[in-house]
């Protein structure tokens, strides 16, 4: 086999290996914080506070923590 053939058979089997990794990564929802996971978690909610958030809020006070905490809940917190 020549050189160019060897490109095209190495070329090829990253093609494939690369698609078998993207398939069998598993893609963490873009709101949860890196190293938290959905798991077997029905709906998906992430952790309340900015720990459980993947990048920081600019400002964060006591309010939002509180709006934060009751979500998915209907009723709006008590300090709101």
């Amino acid at each position: 086999m020549g050189l160019l053939q060897w490109a095209a058979v190495g070329a090829a089997g990253y093609a494939i290996y690369r698609a078998v990794q993207n398939r069998n990564a598993e893609t963490a929802p873009s709101a949860f914080a890196p190293g938290e996971h959905a798991g077997s978690n029905f709906s998906q909610v992430r952790t309340a506070g900015v720990e459980g958030m993947r990048s920081n809020p600019p400002g964060w006070d006591k309010v939002d923590q509180a709006m934060d905490e009751s979500f998915p809940a209907s009723d709006p917190p008590a300090t709101y």
